[in-house]
């Protein structure tokens, strides 16, 4: 259970991570981000937002893992769009990420960071909490990634690697300071976009009521294609600081992002797009989306083993039942070899457009 001293016994100072899960395929991600938090040491619990639409299973998982983790189980109401309308989603999963938002009525809280159920983190990274933000009406995000170099037909034309936020960056300068945003952009100029995945917040009712008149007036809202982070990025438009990479680092940057990605200097990994606890990556290395991820899916497994191993050590059998039924078995000789073959029968991986590999 988590514990409200510091290692000197004075009171922490109330602040918390705080993660969204309302269906059971994302247990594994909740799982390892806990996990994970807690195996590097970080000194704040992780609230865990639930939604009556989580299975039973699930639940019972978050309550066997906060038994012996920094995870609070916190039960709340989903947040839908006004008048029961539709949004444009670019994918399915994005349906229920409008209660993502709930975490800024955690008034309890002088601090949160929340992070999207799909992160691990690789490295404490608890110094995120003493950045210091203009006003209590302000977050701190990372920006979105908008190179778009498999060109998806779902993104603006804007989507260019020469529009992106993270182009003009260089190591090592880029592991303490995010690109600047121009006070006079707004979206949807790539240079005010956010990526919603992690933003670090001061929770408070002022702030929640403004936020909420926003959510029930705006006209926009049913035309965003990523419905947290576009609403974010409006609402929050010239009141956001700019986060370095290495706290939100998506999969996806190792490939297109050189310029700054380090393996070693990365915090908290953003398993954007298909999840690692979907498929095991077979020998060949290749793994993920369009095969180019499987370095870092594998991270992933090894933080899922240690966990495992964990558990088994507290004999804490049902867990491990239910986590398991939700993860990918382990490849036998014979599931390698067809998983390799299948792999190379579609070309994986997918070289990048326009890159020499």
């Amino acid at each position: 259970m988590p514990d409200n001293k510091s290692s000197d016994g004075g009171e922490l100072p109330k602040r918390a991570w705080v993660t969204l899960l309302t269906k059971q395929s994302y247990t594994p991600g909740v799982i390892t981000l806990s996990h994970s938090l807690s195996k590097h040491s970080s000194l704040y619990p992780l609230i865990v937002l639930v939604t009556a639409s989580l299975e039973h299973s699930s639940v019972e998982a978050l309550n066997l893992e906060a038994r012996h983790s920094n995870l609070i189980f916190r039960p709340i109401e989903p947040l839908l769009l006004p008048n029961g309308e539709k949004g444009t989603l670019i994918a399915e999963r994005f349906a229920d990420t409008w209660t993502k938002l709930r975490a800024f009525e955690l008034f309890d809280y002088d601090v949160c960071c929340f992070l999207d159920a799909d992160i691990t983190i690789y490295k404490n990274m608890d110094e995120i909490f003493n950045l210091g933000l203009p006003d209590k009406m302000w977050i701190a995000a990372a920006h979105a990634c908008v190179c778009n170099l498999d060109h998806d037909d779902w993104a603006p034309d804007s989507w260019k690697k020469e529009n992106c936020g993270y182009t003009n960056l260089q190591h090592p300068s880029a592991l303490e300071t995010g690109s600047p945003i121009p006070s006079d952009l707004a979206p949807p100029h790539t240079l005010a976009l956010l990526n919603g995945g992690l933003f670090l917040y001061k929770p408070h009712e002022e702030l929640w009521q403004t936020m909420y008149q926003f959510f029930l007036t705006s006209p926009n809202l049913k035309s965003y294609h990523f419905p947290d982070q576009d609403f974010l990025a409006e609402f929050f438009r010239g009141k956001w600081l700019s986060l370095p990479w290495k706290y939100n680092a998506l999969k996806t940057m190792k490939q297109w992002h050189p310029n700054i990605w380090r393996d070693e200097e990365v915090k908290g990994l953003h398993y954007i797009v298909d999840k690692p606890w979907q498929k095991r990556v077979a020998s060949d290395g290749i793994g993920g989306h369009l095969g180019r991820d499987g370095a870092t899916h594998e991270w992933w497994w090894d933080v899922y083993e240690e966990w495992k191993d964990q558990i088994q050590q507290d004999a804490n059998l049902q867990l491990l039942h239910t986590l398991q039924r939700l993860v990918a078995e382990p490849l036998n000789e014979e599931m390698d070899k067809k998983q390799r073959e299948e792999n190379n029968a579609k070309g994986l991986p997918v070289p990048i457009p326009g890159s020499l590999g």
